[in-house]
C-alpha cells in the first residue's frame, strides 16, 4: 500500500508543480467555490429553469442529475473513507467540508452538469470546465488524481442516465 500512496502523492506534487502560478491557483479556488456542494451548478440549472419556461422540466431534470451525482459521491466518500492528501510534500491550498477524499464530489457534479447542460444548450462548451475542475482539485492539494477520475465517472454515469435528451444544435 505504501507504493500506491507514494505514487498518488508524487502525482499530486507533479500537478502542483505544473499548476503553481498565482493566477492558476486563484482560478482553482474560484472553481472550488462554484463547485462546493454543487451549489454553483445547481443554481445555474435553476436559473435555466426560471428563464426557459418551455423546457423548465428538462432544466429541473438536468439539475437533478447534478444534485444526484453530488449525493452519490458524498455517500461513497462516507463508505470508502479515504483521507485527503496529508503528506508534507503536498501543499493543501483550500479548505474542505470533510476529511474524505474519494471520490471527488466537485468532479462528479461538474461532469454531470457538463453533460446535462450541454445537452440542453445544444453546445459542447460546458465540457471545458470538467478538466479545469479536475485539475484544480489536485492542484489545490485536496484530492488525488484517482479521486477526480472516479468523481468524473460518477458524473458521466448519472449525467447520461438522468439528463434530458440532447437538443439538436443544427435546426
Amino acid at each position: 500500500m505504501t507504493r500506491v500512496h507514494d505514487l498518488d502523492v508524487g502525482a499530486v506534487v507533479r500537478v502542483q508543480g505544473l499548476l503553481s502560478g498565482a493566477g492558476v491557483l486563484r482560478g482553482a479556488q474560484l472553481l472550488s467555490r462554484v463547485g462546493e456542494h454543487a451549489l454553483g451548478w445547481t443554481a445555474l440549472g435553476l436559473v435555466g429553469a426560471a428563464l426557459d419556461a418551455r423546457r423548465r422540466g428538462d432544466w429541473l431534470r438536468a439539475t437533478g442529475a447534478v444534485v444526484g451525482a453530488h449525493g452519490v459521491s458524498v455517500v461513497l466518500k462516507r463508505l470508502v473513507r479515504r483521507h485527503r492528501p496529508s503528506d508534507p510534500r503536498v501543499h493543501v491550498l483550500d479548505t474542505t467540508p470533510s476529511d474524505w477524499s474519494f471520490p471527488s464530489s466537485h468532479a462528479a457534479s461538474t461532469t454531470a452538469a457538463a453533460i446535462a447542460y450541454s445537452r440542453l444548450l445544444g453546445q459542447r462548451w460546458p465540457w471545458m470546465v470538467v478538466p479545469a475542475m479536475m485539475a484544480s482539485r489536485v492542484a489545490l492539494g485536496v484530492h488525488y488524481p484517482g479521486d477526480v477520475a472516479a468523481g468524473g465517472l460518477i458524473g458521466v454515469l448519472i449525467g447520461r442516465r438522468l439528463a434530458p435528451a440532447p437538443v439538436d444544435s443544427h435546426p
